[in-house]
């Protein structure tokens, strides 16, 4: 085998040792800069408590309720992002089933109109009869 061989063997060596020593330094900063922003996302107005970005609404509000009792009537006034959270249904299945069944209702208005024009065909002389053979 001539060099080639050689100069394939140590570039190979080469990656296996890149993978071994990690990220760089520019990597770790970035990534540590990312988990500082992520850190500090949310932030209550009153008294500046950081809280991290993945932080669900039903945490907020226990925030609220254990600090800031006096802000229950508003809890925006500490987090904006409480806009429409209903304490008494914090996974919001009350607001997504009056969703669907006002969707339901539309849906049945709907499809008795359509059977009032298939009615309407149907005593015009239309009928659903068999398909004639040739």
């Amino acid at each position: 085998m001539g060099k080639g061989s050689n100069v394939q063997k140590a570039q190979a060596a080469r990656e296996r040792n890149q993978k071994k020593l990690g990220k760089s330094d520019e990597e770790r900063r970035a990534a540590s800069a990312k988990a500082a922003r992520d850190s500090c996302a949310k932030r209550c107005l009153i008294c500046l408590q950081t809280f991290m970005v993945n932080s669900k609404p039903p945490l907020l509000h226990q925030h609220v309720t254990a600090k800031h009792p006096d802000m229950l009537s508003d809890p925006t006034r500490c987090f904006p992002e409480l806009s429409g959270f209903d304490p008494t249904d914090p996974k919001g299945l009350k607001v997504a089933a009056k969703a669907k069944e006002n969707e339901k209702k539309k849906k049945s208005k709907k499809g008795g109109a359509g059977m009032d024009n298939l009615d309407d065909l149907l005593s015009a002389g239309l009928s659903k009869g068999k398909k004639k053979k040739k």
